[in-house]
């Protein structure tokens, strides 16, 4: 678990991933050059990995949340996944590739925090920065609004209070330090409480896997494509524990199809370090 300030505050402890055991600069929203690259070598997820053969990809309205993150940028073809304090990841074995997203110096940005990394910067980058929120472990709401407006989050104990201590700063430099602190003090089960179940509606770029708890874990749907006879392929991204590159994930159960994933084509989603049930599938409202 991560070490934490105020260990108890706003219960965070029960809000981290568990399981085994970047540097780049932070990203808005990606642009997608290079379509003519070799398959397999393109610079975005749309690019880089070719749909199975019968498949059609989901058509996506541009500035969704689904164009953005189809169009994440990623790393070369073989990239490695670092952890936050610079050294590779143990288990190199789950990655098809690797995003191209700062992942910072501290053991934050973990599972969960990850999902809403890409989710503050989708809105940030589309002109949506008053949507902006999330809830700490305790139900604290903590809007990205009152922070760029010089506000600041008061911990004492377990209780949480706005306090007016900064200045007025809309900069991505300072979206990235109020997600610091929504990581520490937020997670899966937090996270797991804010989303709404969607597991038996039609799936879409951005509904999350998730399993809240101490243990828990949370993936993100990243692009979604369907044939003729309605079936359902899509992939996956997360970070892990210890705060680690967002990657890609790879499909371990079906190496033929992978990276894509085949919606209820087992009896759980098995990902290479989780395995989830079909009805944990969520949706921001």
């Amino acid at each position: 678990m991560r070490s934490l300030p105020h260990l108890f505050a706003c219960i965070v402890f029960l809000a981290c991933c568990s399981g085994q055991v970047g540097r780049n600069d932070p990203i808005g929203a990606p642009d997608i050059p290079g379509q003519n690259a070799p398959p397999g070598t393109g610079p975005a997820i749309v690019e880089r990995f070719p749909l199975p053969a019968g498949f059609t990809r989901t058509a996506f309205v541009e500035h969704s949340f689904g164009h953005y993150l189809r169009g994440l940028p990623l790393k070369p073809p073989g990239a490695p996944v670092y952890l936050h304090t610079g050294e590779l990841k143990w288990n190199q074995r789950a990655h098809a590739a690797v995003i191209d997203m700062s992942v910072g110096k501290r053991d934050l940005q973990q599972c969960a925090d990850a999902l809403m990394r890409l989710r503050a910067e989708h809105l940030y980058s589309s002109g949506k920065r008053d949507e902006i929120t999330f809830n700490f472990t305790s139900g604290f709401q903590a809007d990205w609004k009152r922070w760029r407006n010089g506000e600041r989050i008061r911990v004492n104990g377990n209780a949480c209070s706005w306090t007016r201590s900064g200045k007025q700063d809309g900069s991505h430099e300072q979206l990235l330090s109020y997600l610091q602190q929504v990581f520490t003090y937020a997670g899966t089960l937090s996270l797991s409480k804010e989303l709404v179940d969607v597991s038996t509606e039609p799936m879409e770029a951005g509904d999350v896997f998730i399993h809240g708890g101490s243990p828990g874990h949370a993936v993100m749907v990243v692009d979604v494509a369907r044939n003729a006879a309605g079936e359902v392929t899509f992939m996956l991204a997360q970070s892990y524990m210890p705060a680690q590159d967002i990657h890609v994930l790879r499909n371990l159960k079906d190496a033929e199809r992978s990276p894509w994933f085949t919606l209820n084509a087992t009896d759980k989603l098995y990902t290479p370090e989780w395995t989830f049930e079909w009805n944990e599938r969520k949706r921001w409202p």
